[in-house]
């Protein structure tokens, strides 16, 4: 029996309000237009983010008034633990298993902070049992799918048999500022999205896809790239506008180099699985990861239907590389804040 830990299922959830990217254009600039002076300049960028329609926990009135630090946290706790549940129930029906047959939870968040943590509140809900393991995590930003998924499955191939349910959940609307006139609030609101995911691993089954290798790399000197500032408001966000011209300088070789030291070189995966963080990050990727241009298909496909909902958007394009049919070698990739980059590798089942 292999003690390698495969992925037994995957499901996504995301919350009932949906938002046009019209919608959100237009709102952004009653909100905006009058009082940054920049705005006209900035406002190309809800055309051009490649961004159809995306998800949010709260209609889109909701954020034309000034929200606190307590009110947005108020709504994350909410709507962070139904996201939670909707997910993490579905990915068990999907594996056929019960909530008290799980061993070990791996929780991913860092759009708002939750003590007691997310599935300490969503336990009950679910039937967890008393003496299940908990495994919150926070700081991850849009690596925490990627990463995440690797703890996970480095939980499982511990404990041979166990069940490890990944859970990984971003509510990144709640970022959206009305007091910040800035360009990266401008960009944040003009891509941000809200959406929940969640996956089964288990070691000694073949599952859908065997987790083969799994590794980091990061950048030092690089904290300013992304990330969050908090004050009495909420959190703020960290943008860069070097994110896409980074990526194309830097993680082909730091990918490379996660690969080598499983012995897998580049030219041995069939398919990449990238965290669509925008559409030049997504064709800066095709150019870093040298392959054709286009061929992220359903990265752009996710970013679309979704936007960019941080973490969980990786996991995402993996449901959606799995409908598609996965190829024998995929690797998961994404980049979050650090800088860093994360990678999974997956050998199909079939």
């Amino acid at each position: 029996m292999s003690r390698s830990a495969s992925l037994i299922s995957l499901a996504t959830a995301v919350p009932k309000h949906i938002v046009s990217q019209d919608e959100a254009a237009s709102a952004a600039r009653k909100m905006f237009g009058e009082r940054y002076a920049a705005f006209d300049r900035m406002a190309a960028v809800f055309h051009s983010a490649g961004i159809e329609k995306r998800h949010a926990v709260r209609p889109i009135a909701w954020f034309s008034e000034p929200r606190g630090w307590k009110e947005r946290t108020a709504v994350y706790l909410e709507e962070g633990q139904a996201l939670f549940v909707e997910a993490a129930t579905k990915a068990l029906e999907k594996a056929h298993l019960r909530a008290d047959e799980i061993d070990a939870v791996v929780t991913v968040s860092s759009t708002g902070i939750a003590t007691p943590s997310l599935e300490a509140r969503a336990a009950k809900a679910m039937g967890f049992r008393t003496d299940v393991q908990r495994v919150p995590i926070f700081g991850l930003g849009c690596a925490g799918g990627a990463s995440g998924f690797a703890i996970a499955a480095r939980l499982a191939k511990a404990q041979p048999g166990c069940n490890v349910l990944l859970v990984v959940v971003e509510l990144c609307t709640l970022a959206f500022r009305l007091d910040e006139l800035t360009k990266a609030n401008i960009v944040a609101t003009a891509l941000f999205g809200d959406g929940a995911a969640a996956c089964l691993l288990r070691a000694g089954d073949s599952g859908i896809a065997e987790i083969e290798a799994s590794g980091e790399h990061t950048w030092p000197d690089t904290l300013d790239i992304m990330g969050w500032d908090m004050d009495s408001q909420g959190f703020e966000v960290i943008f860069a506008q070097a994110i896409p011209a980074f990526a194309e300088a830097n993680i082909g070789p730091a990918v490379s180099g996660i690969l080598k030291r499983a012995d897998i070189r580049m030219d041995d995966v069939d398919r990449f699985i990238c965290h669509p963080g925008g559409t030049k990050v997504v064709a800066a990727l095709e150019k870093a990861l040298d392959i054709a241009p286009g061929a992220l298909d359903h990265e752009r496909a996710i970013l679309r239907d979704y936007g960019n909902m941080s973490a969980p958007t990786v996991l995402f394009v993996l449901e959606e590389a799995l409908r598609a049919g996965l190829p024998s070698r995929s690797v998961m990739m994404a980049m979050g804040p650090g800088f860093s980059a994360s990678c999974v590798s997956l050998k199909s089942a079939a």
